[in-house]
């Protein structure tokens, strides 16, 4: 798993409840009961994604996926992923009716124009009634700072730097939220680790991850050095002055990069993937590039690094 993944995910499961009562109307009654930790062995796929929920007393089951950007391949992951969670919840209870389920797309980046509430996946023949999913859309990059506060929660908070109307002024408001509500260094901590590699991400070009860097660090006095992923980045960024201008800007977001590939693959990139990677950043941005490190496996992965740059 790449640090984005493993960073959402984290904050997910320590508020699940938050997490829910975004996607769960208002007006229905919520109980969160647990995650679905079931494994499909032979693809080696883990169903983390999945939560338990009641809503009204009744039994459902929430799954969510985080992606950069909703790319076409995405309908064809939802429909797989629900097919091996359909699977797991009917082998662990059976001849127990499977829980309604419902898919979110949480969308990290992509285009300025308005992305459909809904997408779908379907498999019927042409001509044929609809068969296949639905899947809800939410597109954080393109909410408002005030309609990611409004879902009440440091958990939304984090994706602040990616709304589209993002400024100094309204993350310094995010940055003293999230001191006050969460109590723990640790926890706030991994707060805003999130806030800034939502920051690197950057959809709209705001350029605010130093400006944010120095809140953080002027409201904490050096927490963010003490956290190992981001203090390694700025340090690193400090020692060859990547916090300084556009072009060094992007090689620091290559540096990450090149980490979720040692993450992905088990040892830091060569000299000549470590270019590649940066190549494929600079031609189709950070986003497609991270999406590649974070769905391919291995010598997939590997592969795909040596094909031939599509330029967009």
């Amino acid at each position: 798993m790449g640090d984005v993944d493993i960073t959402l995910r984290h904050l997910a499961r320590r508020r699940p409840g938050d997490l829910a009562r975004a996607f769960v109307p208002e007006g229905h009654r919520t109980e969160v009961v647990g995650w679905v930790d079931s494994q499909v062995t032979n693809i080696e796929r883990r169903l983390d994604k999945a939560l338990r929920l009641q809503v009204d007393g009744e039994p459902r089951v929430l799954h969510v996926e985080f992606c950069f950007a909703l790319r076409d391949d995405i309908p064809d992951r939802v429909l797989e992923y629900l097919g091996f969670l359909f699977a797991a919840l009917r082998l662990e209870a059976p001849g127990e009716p499977v829980p309604p389920i419902e898919s979110v797309v949480v969308v990290l980046s992509g285009r300025k124009r308005r992305l459909r509430a809904t997408g779908q996946r379907c498999t019927a023949w042409p001509g044929r009634p609809f068969s296949g999913t639905h899947f809800r859309v939410d597109a954080v990059y393109q909410r408002t700072v005030a309609e990611l506060r409004a879902r009440g929660s440091v958990l939304w908070l984090v994706f602040a730097p990616l709304a589209r109307d993002a400024t100094a002024a309204a993350l310094r408001e995010v940055v003293a939220e999230i001191h006050a509500e969460a109590k723990a260094a640790a926890e706030r901590a991994e707060l805003y680790t999130a806030l800034l590699v939502m920051a690197a991400i950057d959809p709209w070009g705001h350029n605010l991850r130093k400006e944010l860097i120095d809140m953080v660090e002027d409201k904490e006095e050096g927490l963010l050095r003490r956290t190992p992923i981001i203090g390694e980045m700025i340090i690193e960024a400090e020692r060859r002055g990547e916090l300084r201008g556009e072009e060094r800007a992007q090689e620091a977001i290559a540096e990450l990069l090149g980490r979720l590939f040692a993450r992905r693959i088990g040892r830091r990139p060569t000299a000549d993937e470590a270019h590649l990677i940066l190549e494929r950043a600079r031609a189709n941005g950070p986003g497609e590039v991270t999406d590649a490190l974070l769905d391919l496996e291995g010598e997939a992965l590997v592969r795909w690094l040596a094909e031939p740059i599509r330029h967009s």
